[in-house]
């Protein structure tokens, strides 16, 4: 699909199988007051759907669904929906516990979106059992279709993601986890037991440095945080994965990822707070993080910066 071009009538599945690029995980955009800025917001959807973004995922982990109340929620995802404007799909977060996840869920639905990233439930460690009856209640709650995330409290069994695949709605995992192996037994698990496609998606933090382990497992589909700040080189290393250019994929891994995920590892939190303090560095101010976030030091923002730049010139260099 062409970049502006309006997406079929086809599932979400159908849409989301070929990626024509990053998916796209906007920030929540907040005034000076802390409050949501519903226009800024529109404005950062907006911008990552011109740039090329294959579908946009609203108010999920980097746009810190955590943080807002019901009301913010349903507001953000039908701006979403309305600045996508039928170009890509518009997947919204669900979570939290049974009850409030199918809330969620139904306020996504009446707010225009086209599937749900069913989060982890809050704060217990369920069994197998608990966890499928949790996600199966969120699948019937609405007609949206829904994609589970494996990660912290919420892993699975081979056995368990099978009976996930056979549960009417649902239509893909995303891997937050990172174990490659449970990652083969459960791909082969679902391949033997469950006929059509069952998407995979590789949701580490920075999908972009695990991709080429995860693509070797024919999971092609990742989430890129990147993307929200430094479209131009999320969108380069995307086409250089599909075009098989190594020599484009190991330069900025090696002199744009890497370096970013080493200054990611030097905060808690900084997943979401420095992929905002990126979008604020290149001109969008979409406000700090809310709490219990924290906003990256000075020194690290302007490490930020340096990284940006290197990244960028790595791009110019590949002309």
């Amino acid at each position: 699909m062409e970049p502006g071009e309006l997406v079929t009538s086809a599932p979400l599945a159908a849409r989301l199988d070929i990626p024509s690029g990053p998916l796209f995980f906007p920030v929540t955009a907040y005034g000076p007051d802390g409050s949501v800025d519903l226009d800024t917001y529109r404005t950062h959807v907006r911008r990552g759907v011109e740039a090329g973004a294959a579908a946009v995922f609203a108010c999920c982990g980097t746009g810190e669904f955590h943080a807002l109340t019901p009301e913010e929620f349903e507001a953000c995802v039908r701006v979403a929906v309305e600045a996508a404007e039928g170009r890509v799909p518009v997947v919204a977060g669900a979570g939290y516990g049974t009850a409030l996840a199918v809330r969620y869920a139904r306020l996504a639905e009446a707010a225009g979106a086209d599937g749900l990233l069913a989060m982890p439930p809050y704060l217990v460690v369920a069994g197998q059992e608990g966890l499928l009856r949790h996600y199966r209640e969120i699948a019937a709650a609405t007609a949206l279709p829904v994609i589970v995330y494996q990660r912290d409290n919420a892993v699975f069994t081979p056995e368990t993601v099978v009976e996930l695949a056979r549960t009417d709605g649902i239509i893909g995992l995303k891997d937050g986890l990172g174990d490659l192996d449970l990652m083969q037994r459960v791909i082969s698990a679902v391949r033997c037991e469950v006929p059509g496609d069952f998407l995979y998606f590789n949701g580490l933090p920075t999908a972009e440095q695990t991709q080429l382990a995860y693509r070797a497992l024919g999971v092609t589909l990742y989430s890129s945080a990147v993307f929200c700040f430094a479209p131009e080189i999320a969108l380069a290393f995307h086409q250089a994965l599909r075009n098989g250019d190594d020599s484009t994929v190991e330069k900025l891994l090696d002199g744009f990822y890497r370096p970013f995920v080493e200054l990611r590892a030097q905060g808690r939190g900084y997943a979401v707070a420095l992929v905002k303090a990126g979008v604020r560095l290149r001109g969008l101010d979409v406000g700090e993080v809310r709490p219990p976030l924290h906003e990256p030091t000075e020194d690290h923002v302007k490490q930020l910066a340096e990284v940006i730049e290197r990244g960028y010139a790595l791009l110019e260099e590949a002309k």
